[in-house]
């Protein structure tokens, strides 16, 4: 037999007799719960006048900034190439190494060059040797024409070898010149001091003029580089202060030494430089940064957020209290903070409505209860 169908019965049986007939005595025992307090509303008063909260306002300077999404970029970076060719005969130096100003990164095997230099040096002597030889014919054929012993003819003969003795010496001269420059290009040295990002030109390898040697590039300082709309633009200037949170969270800070005067053709924003200071080397080319550029100080009001309300027409905005009247006011939010929101837009001292600013329109009359203002 199955005992199921009947305890159900009883057990049903049983609820209804205790919610028909002893539903008093269950209510009276039932103990209630308290009600949630609810959040006093605009009452109407006796005169008519709908009574709000408000509260006064001291707007004070509040430091402004401009955010930007940039990257790190080295200060300099540049690819040391051959001016003349040449077979590598010194070691390369890795990657990752710290080098001066000045440090040979290739040197270059001279070939014939000195064989050129010690050839074009005896064409020097011997230009020189005749120049000396036509200055003393020269001089020789002026004072014989003076004394009336030669001809002008000869005199004016002797001249003309002199200068072209002369010519010649710095036709030699200006080959020699050219050899020893191009034997001086056959060491390849680093512009300034910096890392190489590349290993430099290796032994034996053949650098044609203009062939890479190394890239070198340098850290201190570096640049933080950024991109602002067009709307912030105004608000910065060369030499502002800035700072920067790198995504490894390290912060930096430093000074803007560059803002553009042309936009980006795609974006329509401005490139925007701040150099910091990187004496340790640990902040890399191409890291990605989040900058804060300071701007102009603005006055502003910190109101809670539950102030702000919107006009018929969308407009963000407070109520004020003016005169027992409610008047909107736009405004324009400049930052939220854990103590409120920043807003623009205000006169210096101001009655804000923070409680009862639904119900009000402009021009409504209203009964002010001031509360204490935000710290």
């Amino acid at each position: 037999m199955r005992i199921l169908p009947p305890l159900t019965a009883l057990a049903v049986a049983a609820t209804l007799y205790v919610a028909v007939f002893e539903r008093d005595r269950l209510m009276a025992t039932t103990t209630a719960e308290p009600a949630a307090p609810t959040a006093p509303q605009a009452t109407i008063t006796a005169d008519g006048t709908i009574s709000v909260v408000a509260t006064q306002s001291q707007a004070s300077m509040v430091q402004n900034a401009v955010i930007a999404r940039g990257r790190t970029e080295a200060a300099r970076q540049v690819e040391v190439r051959a001016e003349t060719g040449g077979l590598v005969r010194s070691e390369p130096l890795r990657r990752g190494a710290f080098v001066t100003q000045g440090q040979p990164l290739c040197e270059l095997d001279p070939g014939t060059r000195g064989q050129q230099a010690a050839e074009a040096e005896a064409r020097v002597a011997e230009a020189q040797a005749r120049l000396r030889e036509a200055e003393v014919n020269a001089d020789t054929a002026n004072r014989l024409s003076e004394g009336g012993f030669a001809s002008e003819t000869r005199r004016i003969s002797a001249d003309a070898a002199l200068e072209s003795a002369r010519a010649g010496v710095q036709s030699a001269r200006s080959a020699l010149d050219a050899i020893r420059i191009d034997i001086a290009r056959l060491t390849v040295t680093a512009p300034f001091e910096g890392l190489l990002e590349t290993d430099t030109a290796e032994l034996g390898s053949l650098l044609q003029p203009g062939g890479a040697c190394a890239t070198v590039i340098q850290l201190d300082p570096i640049k933080l580089v950024g991109f602002v709309p067009e709307a912030d633009v105004d608000r910065i200037s060369v030499g502002a202060m800035a700072g920067a949170r790198l995504i490894s969270g390290r912060e930096v800070q430093g000074r803007v030494t560059f803002l553009s005067r042309s936009a980006d053709p795609a974006t329509r924003t401005f490139r925007v430089e701040v150099t910091v200071p990187n004496t340790d080397l640990a902040i890399r080319d191409g890291q990605t940064a989040e900058m804060l550029v300071a701007a102009d100080g603005v006055m502003a009001h910190l109101l809670p957020a539950s102030s702000l309300t919107l006009d018929n027409a969308g407009v963000l905005g407070v109520r004020l209290a003016i005169d027992n009247r409610a008047s909107f006011a736009p405004v324009t939010v400049l930052r939220d903070t854990v103590d409120g929101m920043l807003v623009t837009g205000l006169p210096d001292q101001a009655t804000v409505i923070t409680l009862g600013q639904e119900y009000v329109t402009d021009g409504t009359a209203i009964t002010v209860t001031m509360q204490q203002a935000a710290p």
